[in-house]
């Protein structure tokens, strides 16, 4: 398998870093913590700009149509600099859009995501330990005309400020589907939360509310979504991490005790070490992933090595970001001091779509499968 990135999304990853690292300052931010919506907007608007939006898209759509790709280089350069921006929910929704909506709809949301002027994000997950693909949100068919009816509760749905729409997965008789909510549509309620790592969140009521239909029940839509979401987020946490052991390895080298850098001492380099071959395991499954999920496309064999990326980021990141605020001492947890993002944002991650143990255990249940039907 060739790892390497390709023109195309070098390219991709070299305009991000760079306006990454020009735009994202301890300064910002701060000020980005404080605001109402949590989303730095004029970063949003540099980013829309270079065209890194549209870059994902496809070419149909007036995209540059890189796809899974294009977002994990993307999000991993944002997970680097922990920047404030609602990328992973808003492209990943635009994608399952763009696989399975109608003309209509894409015509509706994707042009509008590209150009900055509104975006969309994703409900997936509830209360309580409900699979992704198993909701308790519930969908009817309109009985008299066309459209659907959604009730149920939706959990801390991602950067809600800003998104017209939101992309919700709820049960159907013919399987779970995804469905298309106006954020403001009658029926629809919001609670706001803060997450872990101070982004704003919404818990989302629906009671009766109306909804569009995107694909067909059953179609592998919410797989889809899933399954790009949690690639997603594995790209997002490997980027934390990478930022974290950048900045443990920055502190230990000036930082001296006994005389000597800390960096010199064997045990921190043991620490280092294992923050590295977890962030490399991350890497290889991140992109093995990503490999799975082009065409040829084989849902089950793509299923497994999504699974297998996840736990990867959920453990690894997890275990990175812990290790990195240990070698910073007491400093770790000063907000002043830039790290402390990384390990809320490493905590948060790890339990989005369920933590490292209900990863493993649906991978099981797939290999178990796997095992019967051969």
């Amino acid at each position: 398998m060739d790892f390497s990135l390709g023109e195309e999304l070098e390219a991709v990853r070299d305009l991000a870093r760079e306006i990454f690292a020009d735009r994202v300052t301890p300064e910002r931010l701060r000020e980005v913590e404080t605001s109402a919506s949590r989303v730095d907007e004029p970063l949003w608007a540099d980013l829309v700009t270079a065209g890194l939006l549209a870059a994902v898209l496809p070419e149909q759509d007036g995209g540059a149509g890189l796809g899974t790709a294009g977002l994990c280089v993307l999000l991993e350069e944002q997970g680097r600099c922990v920047a404030p921006l609602p990328l992973w929910p808003a492209l990943t929704g635009a994608l399952t859009v763009a696989a399975y909506g109608t003309g209509a709809q894409r015509s509706q949301l994707l042009p509008d995501l590209m150009n900055g002027t509104a975006r969309l994000t994703v409900a997936l997950e509830e209360f309580g330990a409900a699979e992704p693909l198993m909701p308790r949100t519930a969908a009817a068919a309109v009985a008299d005309g066309p459209g659907w009816r959604l009730d149920g509760v939706k959990a801390v749905v991602p950067a809600p400020a800003g998104a017209r729409h939101v992309l919700v997965t709820a049960s159907t008789g013919a399987g779970p589907g995804v469905f298309l909510v106006a954020s403001d549509a009658q029926g629809v309620s919001w609670e706001s939360a803060e997450t872990t790592s101070h982004d704003m969140s919404a818990h989302l009521t629906l009671h009766d509310a109306p909804a569009e239909l995107v694909g067909t029940p059953g179609d592998g839509a919410a797989a889809h979504l899933v399954r790009t979401a949690s690639v997603a987020l594995a790209a997002v946490q490997t980027g934390v991490a990478e930022g974290a052991l950048g900045h443990a390895t920055g502190h230990l080298r000036e930082r001296e005790q006994f005389g000597r850098p800390l960096a010199t001492f064997q045990a921190v380099q043991h620490q280092l070490a294992d923050c590295y071959i977890d962030i490399e395991a991350m890497r290889v499954t991140l992109w093995q992933a990503v490999d799975a999920l082009a065409e040829p496309f084989d849902a089950a064999g793509a299923d497994r090595a999504v699974l297998v990326a996840k736990w990867w980021a959920t453990e690894g990141g997890l275990n990175t970001v812990h290790r990195v605020q240990h070698v910073h001492g007491g400093i770790g947890v000063d907000t002043d001091y830039p790290v402390h993002r990384h390990f809320l944002w490493g905590k948060q991650i790890s339990t989005t779509l369920g933590g490292a143990g209900a990863d493993l255990e649906r991978l099981g249940a797939l290999l178990a499968d796997a095992a019967v039907s051969s």
